[in-house]
């Protein structure tokens, strides 16, 4: 009786534990998310509460937009355990939310309320937002122009390197005579030749295509080279033996075995061509992202400027994804150790 008696505060204590345990732990996963929805909150009130030092516009708007997500993220917490799969994405982004929270908090109170931050060089979030809402027809003009030159220029030069690296790979003859080319000319910077280009070219568009062709043409060119050159010749040996033809052996056998070095020469040259873009709108094309970033910077549009710089870098983070996309869909039988 002693030892039954003795033993029963144990389990008593031990289940309270467990109580408190389980429910401290739905507490402990929707404070995270508070925390964020909170912090999102302070930005609608500091946006509406304090007024501003400068004129700027869709100052309640962002209020609105910064609100409406603190509450949301707020009853998220709070009630994420209705919705389990929600719940887990919410928490995966909960750190960013409230990191992004702060510094937007932050910002808007040192540039629009307090005037720390000297204008017109570092404009209020609102500010941003306004060049979105009012100026987006240009912006949206500004896009397709950068997109229709960057496509063009960067599909012109992947397929001239594809099929320079093959023949590079395959053919002496053609070695002898084509890679002392490519080592006076590859190493070059693009940008050097934009003077002749521009000279050469019936029209800056065509310069800044060749220039955007030339810089992502020669690292697909090299590694082609180097994954052609690379292929087993125990490869080759088998398909002769069951009568393969020449083209066989290019097509079924060279080109599909150096496929993952031709795909890390388009993710280098597509992050050259970006900047290649970029100079060649700012100096020639008057058209494209690199043209509004130049006519904004001109006119002292900083909050135009920054703008200009959040689209261009979703622009090029799209144009990665999706090189990464097809990447994965043709050479699904590999293992991607790298991901975007």
């Amino acid at each position: 009786m002693s030892s039954l008696s003795s033993a029963a505060p144990r389990i008593e204590t031990s289940s309270k534990g467990q109580v408190r345990a389980a429910a401290r732990k739905p507490l402990a996963r929707s404070g995270p998310a508070v925390a964020a929805g909170a912090s999102w909150l302070a930005l609608a009130l500091i946006t509406v509460q304090w007024p501003d030092l400068g004129d700027w516009g869709r100052g309640p708007e962002l209020a609105v937009g910064a609100g409406a997500l603190g509450a949301f993220l707020i009853l998220a917490g709070l009630f994420g355990g209705l919705w389990k799969d929600g719940a887990a994405r919410l928490r995966r982004l909960t750190p960013w939310l409230l990191a992004l929270g702060v510094v937007f908090s932050v910002w808007q109170a040192t540039t629009a309320k307090w005037g720390w931050l000297p204008q017109p060089f570092f404009p209020p979030p609102h500010a941003i937002l306004e060049v979105f809402t009012d100026d987006w027809a240009k912006l949206l003009q500004s896009v397709w122009a950068s997109v229709k030159l960057e496509l063009l220029g960067f599909l012109v030069g992947a397929s001239t390197g594809f099929v320079t690296g093959v023949l590079l790979g395959w053919s002496r003859t053609f070695g002898y005579w084509v890679h002392p080319i490519m080592r006076l000319i590859g190493p070059l910077p693009a940008i050097a030749w934009l003077p002749i280009a521009f000279y050469a070219f019936p029209s800056s568009w065509s310069a800044s295509i060749f220039l955007i062709g030339l810089t992502t043409g020669f690292p697909v060119a090299v590694l082609t080279w180097s994954g052609v050159a690379g292929v087993n010749t125990a490869y080759y040996d088998v398909a002769r033996t069951l009568g393969a033809s020449r083209w066989f052996l290019v097509f079924k056998v060279a080109i599909p075995a150096a496929l993952p070095h031709v795909f890390v020469g388009l993710f280098m040259g597509l992050g050259a061509s970006f900047a290649i873009l970029v100079t060649a709108e700012m100096m020639g094309v008057k058209a494209g992202l690199g043209f509004y970033l130049q006519w904004a910077q001109g006119w002292a549009a900083y909050a135009n400027m920054y703008a200009a710089l959040l689209v261009m870098s979703l622009m090029c983070t799209g144009f990665v994804t999706l090189l990464f996309k097809i990447r994965d869909r043709v050479l699904s039988y590999q293992k991607a150790d790298l991901k975007w």
